[in-house]
């Protein structure tokens, strides 16, 4: 008789948790399922886990198969020998399936632990296939929008393949077309939940759910920063200088924006409000880069040169300086 490493069946260390057993069993029933599963000995993998779960999950089967484990009785061929004076567990427990999904457990587990009585009177496997409900699998797809689109919010229509299962317990992918609206105010890698659009249930369990994360393309001006938009706003010298109103654009239309007298490039005004929708919503950031044309008229010059005469006191790097 071979020694059943319940562990290594449910691919979880000896040390783990409930939940960590009962991730791993989820993921790999559903994996396995002989409904759905096209792999390789699927059944008996299904046993096999449906029946490492049914120890590992109850805390005093546990711990007497621990105990087992502890005293050696794993042998190094991969057979089980019991140790001396140990004694079986016998008798039966409450199985949770019906007499139509009644299966032995492995000569192991009847060895240590008893057989399990249905309500039937007969004795029933753990992992019967046919008494299994599992919700469906979740999906994950990327919509990419325009920051216009995530700004003011749009309706969009997307295809992705989705798992179906006909009638014989075949999976296949077919190709699912659907009519969404995206709210005002997504930003990068914002989830959006679309109930019960995700893979079907197993067992008349409830469908997956569709998370689709947002991308955004690159925009020519804007950036993207949380809610608040960036925008780098070019400013003539005479207006950094002198103060100024100027135009600005902002994903909501156009603003008037007041440039105060000596400013520097790098110089952040903000503009309430005009960021993404939320609550509270984002702003718009300007940073201000101070440009000069490539070739100035002789007059022009002249002027800088007078300019260089009176603030001739000014060093812009005094601070480099000891």
């Amino acid at each position: 008789m071979d020694f059943k490493d319940y562990y290594r069946i449910l691919g979880v260390p000896d040390t783990a948790d409930e939940k960590e057993i009962k991730a791993s069993y989820r993921k790999l029933a559903r994996k396995y399922h002989p409904d759905v599963s096209k792999e390789r000995d699927a059944e008996n993998r299904f046993k096999e886990l449906g029946e490492a779960y049914e120890v590992l999950k109850d805390p005093e089967k546990r711990a007497r198969y621990d105990q087992l484990r502890r005293l050696g009785a794993q042998q190094p061929d991969g057979g089980f020998r019991p140790p001396p004076g140990w004694q079986s567990a016998g008798g039966f427990y409450e199985g949770s399936f019906s007499g139509d999904d009644a299966r032995q457990f492995s000569d192991f587990f009847e060895s240590v632990f008893g057989r399990a009585r249905t309500a039937r009177g007969g004795f029933a496997h753990e992992g019967g296939a046919r008494g299994v409900r599992m919700r469906g699998e979740d999906i994950h797809h990327t919509i990419s929008l325009f920051l216009e689109e995530a700004y003011r919010g749009c309706e969009r229509q997307i295809r992705l393949l989705v798992p179906e299962i006909d009638e014989t317990g075949a999976v296949s992918r077919r190709e699912k077309t659907l009519n969404i609206k995206i709210p005002p105010g997504v930003t990068p890698g914002q989830r959006i939940r679309l109930a019960g659009q995700g893979g079907p249930g197993i067992g008349g369990a409830a469908a997956g759910d569709l998370f689709l994360e947002v991308q955004l393309a690159p925009h020519p001006y804007f950036s993207v920063d949380g809610r608040n938009i960036l925008l780098t706003l070019p400013v003539a010298s005479w207006e950094a200088a002198l103060g100024a109103t100027v135009e600005v654009p902002t994903l909501g239309g156009k603003v008037k924006l007041k440039i105060p007298r000596g400013s520097s490039s790098g110089d952040r005004l903000r503009i309430k409000g005009k960021g993404l929708a939320g609550k509270p919503a984002g702003d718009q950031l300007v940073v201000l880069e101070v440009v000069l044309p490539q070739q100035h008229s002789a007059a022009a010059e002249s002027l800088y040169r007078q300019i260089a005469a009176q603030e001739s006191a000014f060093n812009p790097r005094a601070a480099w300086e000891d």
